[in-house]
């Protein structure tokens, strides 16, 4: 056996432990200690900074867009306790429901609305041959407006929140763009980013639900300290 494996790092770790918390803000000290030069604001290094510790990747920083409303939107949507519409399950799972609590206490798991395995839209999906997540969005044309709108997995979806904003006037107060993909993905994000309403984006292929998450949490962090 190799010298250095005689000793598992876990022997180390115990003898100087960290509590999650602890490796949490260590984290986030050595991310905010490598970071190269950047353009962004505090607030908005703040949500920049969880997306990085959530990849472990500086390389999205030149990727990250905001609206010049985006956090300010974002904050009194969640003092408002507005719905939050994702584009898939793994995202409502993942987001901390504790967490929104700790900025309006008024959340319950029936805020974070997904329809995509819904059984209507499943059979909806299967008499159109069109993706369930495009009939998903549809279905929550009704709580859109004045919500948060987080997509990670499907642009498809954003491409109609996208024409919904733009033939039938839908408002939602903050959307946060993150498909990921090779389909569609680049060019449902520029148009969502022309269309002036607040947004949080990742330019280009990358994206997926962590990220979107780690948004959400970003924005709720921001928001237990800033009244609006």
């Amino acid at each position: 056996m190799n010298e250095t494996l005689r000793r598992p790092l876990i022997r180390a770790f115990l003898e100087a432990p960290l509590s999650g918390p602890e490796v949490e803000a260590k984290s986030m000290e050595i991310i905010d200690r490598e970071a190269p030069p950047h353009r962004f604001i505090a607030e908005e290094w703040q949500i920049v900074r969880r997306m990085i510790h959530t990849t472990g990747d500086f390389g999205i920083m030149e990727a990250v867009r905001f609206s010049p409303d985006a956090i300010t939107a974002g904050i009194k949507a969640l003092h408002g306790c507005r719905s939050i519409i994702v584009d898939s399950n793994m995202i409502r799972s993942g987001i901390s429901l504790a967490r929104l609590r700790g900025v309006c206490g008024f959340y319950r798991k029936e805020s974070l609305i997904c329809h995509n395995a819904d059984e209507d839209i499943e059979r909806t999906a299967r008499r159109t041959g069109l993706p369930r997540s495009l009939h998903a969005i549809e279905k929550a044309r009704p709580l859109l407006s004045g919500a948060i709108a987080v997509f990670g997995n499907a642009p498809i979806a954003l491409m109609e929140l996208n024409r919904m904003i733009v033939e039938e006037g839908l408002r939602p107060a903050l959307v946060v763009a993150m498909p990921v993909g090779f389909v569609h993905v680049v060019e449902s994000k520029e148009e969502l980013m022309a269309l002036g309403v607040p947004y949080i984006a990742l330019a280009g292929r990358r994206g997926g639900s962590p990220l979107a998450v780690s948004v959400i949490h970003a924005l709720c962090g921001l928001a237990v300290h800033r009244e609006i």
